[in-house]
């Protein structure tokens, strides 16, 4: 697969060469589409060059100059940087997120710390919910100099991730690890803390801002009749009472309401607590729900059952009313007056949640949408001087990696708010797609599949996702095709006619003797991954004709010797 010659792209070279040049092949950065699909704003693509390399603990400091949580990540996120990845044209997207694991359980394992290389700011800043948004923003806030607080109101750290994500997918020890690197750091996390007015809070600690981070922890409710109801059930509660050792006793027969991620894992969960049956019942077909595709994917494997296009009417003792539905032209579902009864012992409602904003509502110039997020500007900040908010407390997509990205930039904009600044984001590097590519010399190596635990031993929650080894976390993070960024493969040196690429050492990439190059663009045809541009020469000359009117060569060339 070659780029195709077209003149009028805007990564095409200009046609012709010879004694009169007309450009000159600049080494340059493109975006790859990983780092930009990323959430939290990861150098995806930096790396993994560094871990094909084996380079691994310098892999893990760029990873973690962007993500404190890489074995959190490497198991719960749904990595749209892999959606996005470009060797899906060829074979399948790099496994990204096993990489990612691999460098944090790597990091836990050898007690690996990022430098704190930032002098003391000798400012203080409140951050109020220890989750994932909020102990990034501790953490990045950590490391540009300031002293950090978190008064958490649970009993432990980690917010939805411990008490929302069950333990097969993110085992307790691995989260904890990470988070206790957090404290390691200087970030103090007070537990049993609950912020009920912030500004006496923050007066009285003497802080100079305060970042809001609380959860979704509250359970959205739907107006369903229910008498004699065995055992109905919020899902958040749920799964928080089973991650903090509840034993429930659901019966044989399992109803979980909802298409989300939390009703996927409130099935599974069912499962594993005894159910003989989980059924998922929703009221779209799979094409509409909103979990994402693989977590529906392992529900199912493990047995978890699915009744699409029905909707719960009323809950009588062990029975329930159902409603078939129909999808309208805009895929909403409509009552078709179709009634169905199903048994079950147990109903669980997984129907959304939202978050409990109410104690900001006495802070002056706080906004909040209908839903109770509240409004933030472009620099995170609320409508009240100093106090920032993110995570599930802004209208967003509800995730761990988009609550740590909020974290991050939040981080970023507290600190120059300190400091008297405005930080402002630095412009994204033209993006590269596919076609711009040029792939003659790669070859298709099948992507290495994580090792699970098997189907009949899914009865506890030990984790079921296993990861890689070394070998194959190696082996993987070589799949990547460095889209847009020079790895130094030397083709552009090899295939210079006019030997005017120099090499400036391992890691320095190159550069062009202009004195040689005639820019005829054989370096950029030759560039696997597009980090070469042909630019107009900077430094036109005058055409120079012989005495037939021919071009002849600019005095600057010389020969080779």
């Amino acid at each position: 697969m070659r780029k195709q010659a077209d003149a009028t792209r805007s990564h095409a070279p200009a046609a012709g060469t010879g004694a009169w040049r007309r450009q000159l092949p600049n080494w340059v950065a493109h975006l790859p589409p990983c780092n930009a699909a990323c959430p939290a704003g990861e150098d995806i693509q930096a790396w993994l060059d560094l871990a094909q390399a084996g380079r691994y603990r310098e892999a893990w400091e760029t990873l973690v100059r962007d993500n404190p949580f890489p074995a959190v990540h490497g198991r719960v996120c749904y990595h749209p940087c892999e959606t996005s990845c470009n060797r899906v044209e060829l074979d399948a997207a790099v496994s990204i997120h096993a990489v990612e694991r691999f460098l944090g359980d790597l990091a836990a394992a050898e007690g690996w710390t990022p430098p704190v290389d930032a002098k003391p700011s000798g400012k203080r800043v409140l951050i109020v919910g220890a989750g994932p948004s909020g102990l990034s923003a501790a953490y990045h806030l950590t490391r540009l100099g300031h002293a950090v607080e978190i008064h958490e109101a649970g009993p432990l750290p980690g917010g939805m991730m411990h008490f929302g994500i069950p333990a097969y997918r993110l085992p307790r020890a691995d989260l904890m690890k990470e988070i206790r690197r957090i404290e390691q750091m200087g970030a103090r996390i007070i537990l049993n803390h609950k912020v009920e007015d912030l500004l006496a809070e923050k007066a009285a600690g003497g802080f100079d801002a305060a970042f809001v981070a609380i959860g979704a922890h509250v359970a959205k409710h739907v107006d369903i009749p229910a008498r004699d109801a065995a055992r109905v059930l919020d899902a958040v509660d749920f799964l928080r009472g089973v991650s903090t050792g509840e034993r429930p006793r659901l019966g044989r027969r399992v109803v979980i309401y909802g298409g989300g991620n939390t009703a996927m894992d409130a099935a599974r969960t069912a499962k594993r607590l005894g159910a003989e049956e989980a059924l998922i019942i929703y009221h779209r077909d799979r094409a509409h729900m909103p979990v994402h595709a693989f977590e529906a994917d392992e529900a199912l494997e493990e047995g978890v059952k699915i009744k699409w296009l029905t909707s719960i009417k009323e809950v009588v003792g062990p029975s329930l009313t159902v409603e078939v539905m129909e999808l309208d032209a805009d895929g909403r579902p409509q009552p078709t007056g179709q009634f169905e009864t199903l048994e079950a012992d147990a109903v669980v409602l997984a129907l959304g949640q939202q978050t409990d904003s109410g104690f900001l509502k006495g802070v002056p110039g706080v906004e909040f949408k209908s839903d109770g997020t509240v409004v933030v500007g472009p620099d995170m900040m609320t409508g009240h001087q100093g106090i920032f908010a993110g995570g599930d407390m802004v209208p967003s997509e509800r995730t761990v990696t988009v609550a740590v990205g909020h974290g991050k930039l939040a981080a970023r904009h507290i600190d120059a708010w300190l400091r008297g600044a405005v930080y402002h984001k630095p412009p994204k590097h033209p993006p590269i797609s596919f076609d711009m590519l040029d792939l003659p010399v790669f070859l298709e190596a099948a992507r290495r599949r994580e090792p699970e635990l098997p189907l009949a031993a899914r009865v506890s929650f030990a984790e079921v996702v296993q990861g890689l080894g070394e070998p194959e976390a190696r082996f993987e993070a070589g799949r990547c095709l460095s889209c847009g960024n020079c790895f130094e493969c030397d083709n552009c040196f090899a295939a210079c006619p006019e030997q005017a690429i120099v090499r400036l050492g391992r890691g320095r990439g190159y550069r062009v003797e202009p004195d040689l190059c005639t820019g005829c663009g054989i370096c950029f045809e030759q560039c696997p991954c597009h980090a070469i541009e042909m630019t107009p020469d900077a430094r036109p000359l005058a055409e120079q004709l012989g005495s037939l009117g021919e071009p002849i060569a600019p005095h600057r060339f010389r020969l080779r010797e």
